[in-house]
């Protein structure tokens, strides 16, 4: 039997073979009516996957699908082709589209419309036609009915009406317009109300349920659904892969052809971590914990080191070097005379074993010659990760700093409950941050404590902490919050 690709690689005349080809396989479908498309992986993985949701469909499984990509990947035009090949398959089923905006609905119901009408799909389907003039059956921006049979498409929004409206196959794409909207209790569970009040019970008994999205929340339309329903199948495509997988390397681009790495990193440059994470890596985390009010850890052009008490280099350290997991942070905090707590710097990074030492040294011995000329009680912590590996490498940076005041510490409980007391002083206002490059990560990390990505530089900074006061009173109330 030929490949897919063999069947559509000369498109200029269709023949019958490549229309009944189309009919059965999806991807010879999706080949034969966009022979410009560039093919891809991903694409190859997509339309495989609609292919067997289509199989389910059929078979009267009720299958409910979401799949999640970064932006402009092709994720929208995968659904616009199947909405169209499922109409051609089955002139009588109905299809309702969902969006966030009306827009983008009637964006799809245009590119439908002239599918729908070209030579390539009437040549694959010849018997099937839309409504119009003349026909009886109506075609409009919200709607297209297919002659001579009770089969639609209609395009709304979400929290649009489509109360009378019965659907064989839904599609919701992209339920929310972003992050301000997603970080909206009220607008999430409208959205939710919505969603199980209005658009699920208008499914037939024989239907299927597609879902493209990016996700902005933990707690949006998908995270709540799949917490009821454990049979919603997830497919999430990274923009950058974060490891090894079937058709590319760890640090590959998802789809190099229309979005090199290049591009992405440019892009992710430019972002927060946490608009980067939700969506290019699919990957939501709640924003603002409220654990660190940020407003409160105000910056200081300068201190004077005469009135510091106790000083404290505090060093959490990552397994690997590279790539985007945990980094190594290194966190210099005073305890001044007055009480308050000064952070001079964070530094952090994806440094080798050999990198890291370098790197811890070079700090400890700028800190002497900083603090040489005046009294401070200086010492330094290093995390020790459990099981022998940790202890080995503990064991290690202390050699590398005989002469120092060094101890290995290895951390025992939650880091939320470790990061407690520093919590507890940053609500009352006494810690204050040196001015320097690092603020933007550090703040970052701290406004979205304890559900951000990377927790590495709040745990050093709460190693210091702990290590250099008693235990403060934390205040669960958040009465600090105004």
């Amino acid at each position: 039997m030929k490949s897919e690709s063999a069947l559509t690689d000369a498109l200029d005349a269709i023949t019958e073979v490549n229309a009944a080809a189309a009919r059965e396989s999806f991807a010879v479908f999706r080949r034969t009516i966009r022979p410009g498309m560039l093919w891809s992986p991903l694409v190859g993985q997509i339309t495989r996957e609609l292919q067997k949701f289509y199989k389910a469909f059929v078979f009267g499984y009720r299958p409910k699908l979401v799949i999640m990509t970064p932006p402009q990947h092709g994720k929208s035009w995968a659904a616009e082709d199947f909405i169209a090949w499922v109409a051609g398959k089955h002139p009588g089923w109905k299809t309702i589209y969902a969006s966030y905006s009306d827009e983008l609905g009637v964006l799809r119901n245009q590119n439908l419309q002239r599918l729908f009408t070209s030579q390539r799909f009437r040549h694959i389907f010849p018997n099937f036609m839309i409504g119009g003039p003349g026909t009886g059956f109506q075609c409009n921006a919200s709607a297209i009915d297919y002659v001579g049979g009770p089969g639609s498409f209609r395009n709304t929004t979400v929290n649009g009406p489509i109360t009378g409206m019965e659907q064989n196959l839904g599609v919701l794409d992209d339920f929310v317009k972003g992050r301000a909207e997603a970080n909206s209790r009220t607008t999430r569970d409208k959205t939710w109300h919505w969603f199980t009040d209005d658009f699920m019970p208008r499914f037939a008994a024989d239907s299927a349920l597609l879902i493209i999205c990016t996700r902005w929340h933990v707690d949006d339309v998908i995270g709540r659904y799949i917490a009821k329903d454990p049979t919603v199948r997830q497919l999430i495509f990274r923009a950058i892969a974060e490891e090894d997988e079937k058709y590319r390397n760890r640090g590959a681009a998802l789809f190099p052809a229309l979005k090199p790495l290049s591009f992405l990193l440019e892009r992710k440059a430019l972002m927060t971590q946490g608009s980067w994470e939700a969506e290019y890596q699919q990957r939501p985390y709640l924003q603002g914990g409220n654990v660190f009010p940020i407003a409160l850890l105000r910056t200081i052009p300068i201190f004077d080191r005469r009135e510091v008490a106790a000083s404290i280099l505090a060093v959490d350290k990552a397994g690997t070097a590279g790539g985007d997991g945990a980094f190594t942070a290194i966190v210099l905090m005073h305890k001044m005379k007055n009480g308050t707590f000064v952070i001079e710097r964070v530094a952090r990074g994806h440094w080798s074993a050999l990198e890291r030492e370098k790197m811890i040294k070079k700090y400890v011995e700028t800190d002497y010659a900083n603090m040489g000329r005046f009294y401070s009680d200086y010492k330094i912590v290093i995390e020790q990760e459990p099981g022998s590996g940790g202890k080995e490498s503990a064991e290690a940076t202390i050699r590398n700093l005989a002469g120092y005041n060094v101890i290995a510490y290895r951390p025992t409980g939650d880091k939320e409950v470790r990061a407690e007391p520093f919590a507890a002083q940053v609500q009352g206002g006494n810690v204050f941050l040196c001015a320097g490059t690092w603020h933007e990560d550090f703040l970052e990390e701290a406004e979205s404590w304890p559900n951000s990505p990377q927790l590495d530089q709040i745990d050093a900074a709460a190693m210091a902490f702990n290590h250099m006061t008693l235990i403060y009173t934390y205040d669960t109330s958040y009465s600090w919050v105004y």
